[in-house]
């Protein structure tokens, strides 16, 4: 055998026992198993508990870019379920990723929306894409009745 053909087939020995490499593996561990080129817009773990983003994610299914959304499965049903169900209604495609190396971590993404070719897409964080109306954040907390102050966690008001 010459060296080409040797040199293949330890290649493919290496392939058989540790795998087929992969091209970036920890970006694609941060953009839960796409590449950075790839993403339209990040909601982090911390973002999806702070409030709804249902509203960004039907605006970017709209723009017609995005194929696939890439939702951390390892997170609380609650939390991601909103989302699957609007993915769902507008006919969009969703993987729920829930290998361990997908963390809950506030810093870590929970929702990755993704095209199948590069967009080089920035800003891609949904906070800077759809940042928060002002008036929204002026607007005072509801008033509680006296029962739910009464049973509120913790009875503090």
């Amino acid at each position: 055998m010459d060296n080409q053909e040797k040199s293949s087939l330890e290649q493919r020995l290496q392939n058989g026992v540790y795998g087929t490499p992969k091209i970036n593996p920890d970006e694609q561990r941060r953009y839960l198993g796409t590449f950075r080129e790839r993403v339209c817009l990040t909601i982090s773990n911390a973002q999806i508990k702070e409030r709804s983003w249902t509203t960004a994610v039907e605006t970017e299914l709209k723009k017609g870019v995005v194929t696939q959304v890439f939702i951390n499965g390892n997170l609380p049903d609650q939390l991601t379920h909103p989302y699957v169900q609007v993915i769902a209604q507008a006919g969009g495609n969703f993987t729920l990723k829930t290998d361990p190396q997908f963390e809950t971590n506030p810093d870590r993404l929970a929702l990755v929306m993704a095209a199948d070719d590069a967009v080089y897409q920035s800003p891609i964080d949904v906070a800077k894409c759809y940042p928060v109306p002002a008036a929204a954040q002026d607007q005072p907390a509801p008033q509680l009745s006296w029962w739910q102050r009464l049973f509120k966690k913790g009875g503090q008001e």
